[in-house]
């Protein structure tokens, strides 16, 4: 058999021994991108860790060598998210220094052209907490925290923009963000219950403020 006739598996297979040898570092790298893209559109549950490591161009031994087990790489996933989700709360916050109400409004207005993305898959800490029945379980333990964390800022906000009541607006924002990620979902990104969401966050804010208008 000449090499141009060589079977289509044995040159799959040469070409993941090659990348076998991608560096530590540059493995994880390599593995925690692959497990974001998979996990995120397709669900923590129903991606396999070979599926990650075909993505990701290295081999089990790799990913085992990174990760001691599936569920390192999860939560090596969440703490990724995390820190991607905080950033998008800060840079809309930081649009308008010294203003808390129109921060609390910004994040509705930026968090809207998110979720109007073609296939977008919502949030992934709500996703991770609808896999995971077991409210002890670490994946959903982290969830808990990120959600707090992101109601500890909206009350830390809502005070300074002198709501009446800051925890109570708090609630509500939190509520309503989380029925923007259930939307995307159910009617889809773009749909019209998300588009709303900005001009109910002005009510809520407004209201809350004694404002006429939150923007």
């Amino acid at each position: 058999m000449s090499a141009s006739e060589t079977p289509k598996p044995a040159a799959a297979r040469a070409r993941r021994a090659r990348s076998a040898q991608t560096a530590g570092p540059q493995a994880q790298q390599h593995l925690l991108r692959a497990a974001s893209e998979l996990f995120y559109r397709e669900g923590v549950r129903t991606v396999g860790v070979d599926a990650v490591v075909e993505r990701a161009g290295v081999n089990k031994m790799s990913l085992y060598r990174q990760f001691s087990s599936k569920d390192e790489l999860v939560m090596a996933y969440l703490e990724q998210k995390d820190e991607q989700f905080f950033s998008y709360v800060e840079k809309s916050f930081a649009k308008h220094p010294g203003e808390p109400a129109k921060q609390l409004q910004q994040y509705f207005d930026d968090l809207v052209v998110r979720a109007s993305v073609d296939h977008y898959r919502g949030c992934p800490f709500v996703n991770v907490a609808v896999e995971f029945a077991d409210p002890a379980h670490p994946a959903r333990q982290f969830v808990f925290r990120n959600k707090q964390r992101l109601m500890a800022r909206l009350v830390e906000l809502s005070t300074a923009a002198s709501a009446g009541d800051p925890q109570a607006l708090a609630d509500g924002l939190g509520l309503l963000i989380e029925g923007v990620y259930a939307a995307s979902q159910t009617y889809g990104p773009g749909c019209g219950p998300i588009l709303a969401a900005p001009k109910v966050a002005a009510q809520l804010i407004a209201a809350a403020c004694g404002q006429t208008r939150a923007r």
